[in-house]
């Protein structure tokens, strides 16, 4: 078996279970290939001694080779891995050294039954769809595609934007707001949650489009099918806009179009035995804590 392993910076606390998690690796013949930037922040602290192979940048990776990718960090980690593997489908295990953690659910403390868990097959895989955007320039190159959402907001004015949206060819609305999310179930749970948005089952075969802070009241998130294509025409006062895939950010001009289509391919999450979506969700939003229950 062969895995990587990608992970950012994490808490002192965090350190003893990251040497766990290669110690396991290591008594069970387990090949590692970790992160270089990483890897350089483990040189410093957690494991001075750290000699295992590296990689700096994903076309490094012989992704046919490759069984996991384990993650440390918080959600945000998973994202960042996802130009990484792109459209191989590779199962990620998230390992959870940051906070809320909704795909990285696994807790820290439990690193050793995971690999324990993985070698014994004891998992199933949870695939998750993808946003893709297309524009005339190929404005993200081959890494067009998000996992939790497309956002397109305003730049450096405080005024606002419009953004003149069409789902199949089938004008939606012109909604003048800070901005717009395409998202999908999977980022139900994060930026369209923050913004008025309902939370989708990963399962569900949809996305969300949802404004952000709209000027008429009445202008609500909808839900509409995965199968959709949607377009989004951009353009406002000023003459810069952003366009972000989940973290990855890029600067677009007025009347920009962008075109906007579920992905081919997926991410597969791995799941163990007794996690679940319902049950993550109600741990994470502390959904019935309260004293009648």
């Amino acid at each position: 078996m062969k895995v990587v392993i990608y992970g950012k910076q994490f808490n002192e606390e965090a350190d003893n279970y990251v040497k766990l998690l290669y110690a396991k690796l290591s008594s069970k013949g387990i090949k590692t290939i970790t992160h270089e930037k990483f890897a350089s922040f483990l040189k410093t602290r957690t494991l001075p001694s750290f000699n295992f192979p590296t990689y700096a940048s994903p076309k490094d990776l012989n992704k046919d080779s490759i069984d996991f990718l384990i993650t440390i960090g918080g959600d945000g980690t998973i994202l960042d891995t996802i130009s990484s593997i792109g459209s191989s489908e590779i199962p990620i295990v998230g390992i959870n050294t940051g906070r809320l953690g909704f795909l990285a659910n696994n807790a820290k403390e439990n690193v050793e039954n995971v690999i324990d868990l993985l070698i014994a097959k004891e998992f199933r895989l949870e695939k998750r769809s993808l946003l893709t955007l297309s524009t005339e320039d190929d404005l993200f190159g081959e890494y067009n595609f998000a996992m939790n959402e497309i956002t397109i907001h305003k730049k450096d004015s405080s005024s606002m934007i419009k953004l003149h949206t069409y789902v199949d060819g089938d004008f939606l609305n012109s909604y003048w707001a800070d901005g717009l999310i395409i998202s999908t179930p999977t980022g139900s749970t994060a930026y369209s949650l923050s913004c008025g948005g309902p939370i989708l089952d990963p399962k569900s075969k949809n996305f969300i489009i949802n404004p952000i802070a709209p000027h008429n009241l009445t202008a609500r998130p909808i839900i509409i099918p995965d199968s959709a294509k949607i377009m989004v025409e951009v353009e406002g006062r000023d003459e810069e806009f952003l366009v972000t895939l989940d973290s990855r950010s890029k600067t677009i001009t007025n009347r920009y179009q962008l075109n906007i289509c579920k992905s081919d391919f997926y991410i597969n999450l791995v799941q163990f035995e007794n996690q679940n979506f319902f049950r993550t969700i109600r741990n994470k939003l502390y959904w019935g804590q309260d004293k009648r229950n």
